[in-house]
């Protein structure tokens, strides 16, 4: 898979789980927006965020993750990252 479409496939999935699973409105979900702010998730939905993202793409992420993530952009390419060097 190229990486534009491996891109792609990883902002079309996330855009799905966010809004059917944490009720997130699509059209905020955007490269620069900031996630954390975004999303306004408590310490509970980020258990089941990571749980998601963990079925979504075979990548568990930390705590320590989720600090190095300040944009969907920044997550995009940390999800794109893992995958790659799975």
């Amino acid at each position: 898979m190229s990486t534009v479409a491996q891109r792609e496939e990883i902002e079309a999935r996330t855009k799905v789980f966010l809004v059917e699973e944490f009720e997130v409105q699509e059209d905020l979900i955007l490269p620069d927006a900031d996630m954390k702010e975004t999303l306004a998730l408590d310490s509970l939905d980020y258990v089941d965020l990571v749980v998601v993202i963990q079925d979504n793409f075979g990548v568990k992420l930390t705590a320590e993750d989720f600090q190095r993530i300040g944009t969907f952009q920044d997550f995009y390419e940390h999800i794109e990252q893992r995958i790659t060097r799975a």
